[in-house]
C-alpha cells in the first residue's frame, strides 16, 4: 500500500515562493489554491510580501512555526536546495518541486535533481517532480498546480509525465463535460513515479478509471506489478509515446530484429491488463466509456442506426475489431418487426429509417437489452430531415438499464450538438464516428476479458540446470556470447526439448561415419560461432542420402566457407539425422533491456519473413497464455487445420513456449534465442529443434 496522503489530501499546503505578480508560477499556485475551493490552511512563503492574496504570509517555515502536509516550491532553480531542506526542517511531510531546469538539462541539472530526492529520502518524504505542474484532487477541491482550471468532479484520475499534456487534457474533459477524480503531473520523477501513483489510485475510492500518459518507465518489472495490481481493481489506460524503432540495438535473430520497443510495450501492457490507447482521441474515448457504463460479458455487438451506410461502417469496424456482429434472437426480431415500419431492416444492423421517431429508437434499444445474444450496443443517429436529436437522446438514456454497455455515435456537427449534450449528461459515452464508438466497445470487451482470465498458473519443468549453466559459464568466461548450434539445442535438450541425433565431425571420413551411424538422410551445416546466418554463405545442405554425398557436401562446405568467411573460426560440421516432414513454425525470445524476456512465436517461411505475423508476451509464461500467443496470430486456422488440412498439435507448441520461458528466466545471460524451424506435427507426435542459435551477455555471477 502506497501512502500518498500527505501529497493528495493534505490539510496545510505552503506555497514556498508565492508571488504577487500575476503570471508568476508562485502566483497562480496560491491563486489556484483559494479560488479552487480548498478548506484547509494555505501557508504563503514569501520573504518580502507580509501579505498576499488576502492570506498572511511568511518570511519562511520556520517561521510559520507549524508543520504543513505538502509543500508547493516555486522558487527559481538555484534556491531549490536551500528550500527543500527548509522544508524537511520544518517538518513538512509531502514535498512538490514544480521548478523545471534539473535533469531534462543535462548533468548539472541530473546531479541537483538526485541531490534533492536523496535529501527527502533520508527524511523519508515522498517528493513530486521536478519540472511539473503540480497536481489536482477534485474530491478534496485542491489545486495545487498552476494550470488554468479547476476541472468538474469525477471517477476518472489522471498521471501524466508532460506538464503541457496535463492542460490539454484538462481542456478536452471541459470540452466533454468530463469530470476527473485526480490529476497529478509526475515531471521528472526523482521520487514519485507512475508506480506510486497506479498503486494509490487503485485503492482511491474517488477513481474508478485510471489515464495516464507516459513518456519513459523506469521500472519494467515494477510497472507490470503495479500496473496489474491496479487492472485488478479498475481500468487502466495508457497513452504511451517514444516507441518507435528509435534505439533499438542490433539483433542478428529473427526474434531480435522483429522485437522493438513498441512490442516491448505492448507486451507489458497486456501481461498487466493495461488498455492501450495509441492517439490523445482514444485516451479519452476509452475512458469515457469504461467510466460510464458497465462491461460487456462478451463481444457480441448490435448496431441501431437510421441511415445505411454508417450502419456499415459500423459492422465493418465491428469485425476488424474482432468482436462479432450479434445474430439477433428470433424473439427479439419478431418484436422489432412489431414496433418498426415494414421497410425498417430487423437485422443487424437494425435500421429504424431516415425518419425514425425517438420512439422506434427506444424500441430498438429495448429489444438489445432484452436479447440475451447481445453484449453491447451501438447506437447511431444522422443528422436528417425528420430526426430530433435531442428528444431522441433524451428517450435513449430514459431506457438505458445499465446491465450492458451502451455507446453512441450522433454524426455531424451543429444540428446534433443538443442531442450530445443530452447524452453527456446522462453518463452515456457519445462519439463522433462508428468506428471510435465501436473502437471503445473493444477496449472494454478486451478488459473485460482479462479481468475473467483464469488464475496464472507457471509450470516449472524437470530440467537439467547445471549442465546449461556449465556452457553459459565457460562462453562467458572465453567472450565467446554467440552460441554454435550444437551447443545451443545441448542446451536445450537440457530443458526437454526434441534433438535430431547428431554429431560433430572434423573431416569428411568422421561425417560419413556418423552419417551411416545415425542413418541416412542426414543435414549437414557449418558449426562456427562467427557465422551466424549459415545458409547465406552455402554453410547447409539437407536430405544428403549417401556416403559420396557426404564427403562431396563436406569438402564443398568447407571450400566455401575458407571463401566467403576466412577469419571465421570453424570447428567443424555438424551431421545430423533428417527429421520427419511437418510444419515449421519458429519460436524465440529476445531480452528487453526494461521488460526482461519477450517470447515470441509465429509460422515459418514467408509469414515470419514478409509478414511478420507474430506475437509476442512477457515470460514467464502460463499455458493459457502460450495458447493464446498460437490464438492472437492471423495465421492460427492454418494451425488448427481447417479447409481439409490437418492440424498441428498446439498443445506441444505451447509446452515448447513455457520450456523457453523457463530457460531464458532461469539464465538473464541469454540475450537472444530462435528455435528456426522448430518441425510440428499431428496431435500426439513430438515437436523436433531442427535449427537454434542463441546469443548471450554478460551477466552478474549470482545470476547463475
Amino acid at each position: 500500500m502506497v501512502d500518498l496522503s500527505a501529497l493528495l489530501y493534505p490539510q496545510a499546503v505552503a506555497v514556498v515562493g508565492a508571488s504577487r505578480t500575476p503570471g508568476k508560477v508562485g502566483h497562480d499556485l496560491l491563486a489556484n489554491l483559494i479560488s479552487g475551493g480548498f478548506a484547509g490552511e494555505i501557508v504563503p512563503i514569501n520573504p518580502s510580501a507580509p501579505e498576499l492574496l488576502g492570506r498572511k504570509a511568511y518570511p519562511s517555515l520556520n517561521e510559520y512555526g507549524k508543520p504543513v502536509d505538502l509543500s508547493l516550491i516555486a522558487v527559481p532553480r538555484a534556491g531549490v536546495v536551500e528550500a527543500v531542506k527548509n522544508a524537511l526542517d520544518a517538518g513538512t511531510r509531502a514535498i512538490t518541486i514544480v521548478t523545471a531546469g534539473f535533469k531534462e538539462t543535462g548533468p548539472e541539472g541530473a546531479a541537483l535533481e538526485r541531490q534533492v530526492a536523496e535529501m527527502c529520502a533520508a527524511r523519508q518524504v515522498r517528493l513530486l517532480g521536478p519540472n511539473c505542474l503540480g497536481l489536482i484532487n477534485t474530491d478534496h477541491r485542491l489545486n495545487a498546480s498552476f494550470a488554468g482550471r479547476m476541472p468538474e468532479a469525477g471517477n476518472i484520475s489522471v498521471i501524466s509525465q508532460s506538464g503541457a499534456l496535463c492542460t490539454a487534457i484538462l481542456d478536452m474533459a471541459a470540452g466533454r463535460h468530463l469530470g476527473l477524480a485526480k490529476l497529478v503531473s509526475i515531471g521528472n520523477k526523482a521520487d514519485i513515479s507512475e508506480k506510486d501513483l497506479l498503486l494509490a489510485l487503485a485503492a482511491d475510492e474517488q477513481t474508478r478509471v485510471i489515464i495516464a500518459y507516459l513518456e519513459d518507465i523506469a521500472s519494467g518489472d515494477d510497472f507490470v506489478k503495479a500496473a496489474a495490481e491496479a487492472s485488478t481493481h479498475k481500468p487502466v489506460v495508457i497513452l504511451k509515446a517514444g516507441t518507435t524503432a528509435a534505439g533499438q540495438k542490433a539483433a542478428s535473430s529473427h526474434t531480435g530484429v522483429l522485437a522493438g520497443v513498441d512490442i516491448a510495450y505492448g507486451a507489458a501492457f497486456k501481461r498487466s491488463g493495461v488498455i492501450r490507447a495509441d492517439t490523445f482521441e482514444e485516451l479519452f474515448d476509452h475512458a469515457t466509456a469504461l467510466a460510464m457504463q458497465p462491461l460487456p460479458r462478451g463481444n457480441r455487438v448490435l448496431i441501431v442506426t437510421n441511415a445505411g451506410g454508417p450502419g456499415t461502417m459500423a459492422a465493418d469496424a465491428v469485425e476488424k475489431a474482432g468482436l462479432i456482429v450479434a445474430e439477433l434472437d428470433r424473439n427479439t426480431a419478431a418484436a422489432l418487426r412489431a414496433r418498426l415500419p415494414a421497410a425498417a431492416s430487423v437485422g443487424n444492423p437494425v435500421d429504424v429509417l431516415g425518419d425514425a421517431e425517438p420512439e422506434r429508437y427506444a424500441a430498438a434499444l429495448n429489444a438489445a437489452q432484452d436479447d440475451p445474444a447481445v453484449d453491447a450496443v451501438v447506437v447511431i443517429l444522422t443528422p436528417q430531415a425528420m430526426t430530433k436529436p435531442a428528444a431522441t437522446a433524451r428517450v435513449i438514456t430514459e431506457n438505458l438499464r445499465g446491465d450492458k454497455p451502451v455507446v453512441a455515435a450522433f454524426m455531424g456537427g451543429a444540428d446534433v450538438m443538443p442531442g450530445r449534450a443530452e447524452l453527456v449528461a446522462a453518463g452515456l459515452p457519445d462519439y463522433p464516428s462508428p468506428e471510435r464508438a465501436v473502437s471503445a466497445i473493444a477496449a472494454m470487451h478486451e478488459y473485460a476479458a482479462w479481468r475473467s482470465r483464469p488464475p496464472r498458473v507457471v509450470t516449472r519443468f524437470r530440467v537439467n540446470r547445471r549442465r546449461v549453466e556449465r556452457i553459459i559459464t565457460r562462453r562467458i568466461r572465453t567472450q565467446r556470447y554467440q552460441v554454435s548450434e550444437v551447443k545451443a539445442k545441448s542446451m536445450l535438450q537440457a530443458y526437454g526439448f526434441h534433438i535430431p541425433e547428431g554429431y560433430l565431425a572434423t573431416t569428411a571420413g568422421e561425417a560419413v561415419e556418423i552419417a551411416e551411424r545415425i542413418g541416412y538422410p542426414v543435414a549437414m551445416k557449418i558449426v562456427s560461432p562467427d557465422i551466424i546466418h549459415k545458409s547465406d554463405i552455402g554453410g547447409v545442405r539437407l536430405n544428403v542420402t549417401n556416403n559420396d554425398g557426404v564427403r562431396d557436401a563436406f569438402d564443398l562446405m568447407m571450400l566455401r566457407i575458407r571463401e566467403r568467411a576466412p577469419e571465421a573460426w570453424v570447428e567443424g560440421i555438424y551431421v545430423e539425422k533428417m527429421v520427419n516432414r511437418g510444419l515449421e513454425v519458429i519460436i524465440g525470445m529476445n531480452r528487453d533491456p526494461l521488460f526482461g524476456p519477450m517470447l515470441m512465436f509465429g509460422l515459418g517461411g514467408i509469414f515470419v519473413e514478409v509478414m511478420k505475423d507474430v506475437t509476442f508476451h512477457l515470460a514467464p509464461i502460463s499455458e493459457a497464455e502460450a495458447i493464446q500467443m498460437l490464438k492472437s496470430t492471423r495465421s492460427y486456422e492454418i494451425l488448427q487445420g481447417k479447409r481439409g488440412q490437418r492440424g498441428v498439435d498446439l498443445a506441444a507448441i505451447a509446452n515448447g513456449l513455457q520450456r523457453i520461458s523457463q530457460l531464458t528466466t532461469d539464465f538473464p545471460q541469454i540475450a537472444e534465442l530462435d528455435i528456426n524451424p522448430y518441425i510440428v506435427g499431428e496431435i500426439g507426435t513430438e515437436p523436433v529443434v531442427a535449427d537454434a542459435r542463441m546469443t548471450l551477455q554478460p551477466a552478474p555471477e549470482e545470476s547463475i
